[in-house]
């Protein structure tokens, strides 16, 4: 997919199979600098180097890595992406835990492969000087600590695995790979009332437009 907004790309290459797309997003930053958010299974950090070189950007401008939640396709190539770019990374502090796994998930969904350790522990309402600047909407359910992450000026959430991309409108991440569903309910009903212009969902998707309508046709229906 490349860029897909202005300064915004979903990192090509990091899919395990056509029918399984993992969403990693490359943001930039005000300046010379750019964001990831999420990092894909373990191995990942081969493909998203490969992009950035065909993109003629150092891998060590990525200075920040931002992690919607503990899961092995979004945390399984953190290690190598950190030592590849030192970069600084940010987390909700209740995945943050299980991310290093103290003490390790035994919850739905792959836990790390690995423990990792996070820099930046985050609360919701904190705000991120990255990419223009995200403001961390802790939205609990699929894992404990999953975190959406809005750009306010731009409209745009990406939002993890609060929503599921099911061709042209969205789900809840099915309850086999959720942790509580009534609470992935509770909070996709509260980042609904967001002006949310681009949906940029992690599996299936993302939607560039429409954003919103497509987060109340949802929480309508529960």
């Amino acid at each position: 997919m490349a860029e897909i907004l202005p300064g915004i790309h979903v990192v090509e290459g990091v899919d395990p199979s056509p029918e399984f797309t993992t969403h990693v997003y490359l943001v930039k930053d005000p300046g010379p600098t750019w964001t990831l958010i999420d990092t894909g299974l373990p191995g990942s950090d081969v493909a998203i180097t490969k992009y950035l070189d065909e993109h003629k950007i150092p891998v060590g401008a990525i200075r920040s890595i931002v992690i919607t939640h503990l899961h092995r396709d979004h945390v399984g190539g953190l290690r190598r992406m950190i030592e590849r770019t030192k970069a600084k990374t940010y987390a909700h502090w209740i995945d943050a835990a299980f991310i290093e796994m103290k003490p390790k998930y035994d919850g739905p969904g792959s836990p790390p492969a690995e423990p990792v350790a996070v820099d930046e522990r985050l609360k919701d309402g904190d705000r991120i000087d990255v990419a223009g600047g995200l403001v961390a909407y802790h939205t609990p359910g699929h894992t404990p600590g999953h975190t959406s992450y809005y750009l306010a000026d731009r409209k745009v959430l990406f939002s993890g695995d609060l929503f599921f991309g099911a061709g042209r409108d969205i789900q809840l991440t099915v309850p086999e790979f959720t942790h509580h569903t009534p609470s992935a309910q509770i909070s996709a009903r509260r980042v609904s009332a967001l002006p949310v212009e681009a949906l940029l969902t992690y599996h299936g998707g993302p939607y560039t437009t429409g954003g919103h309508g497509l987060m109340k046709r949802l929480v309508d229906r529960f």
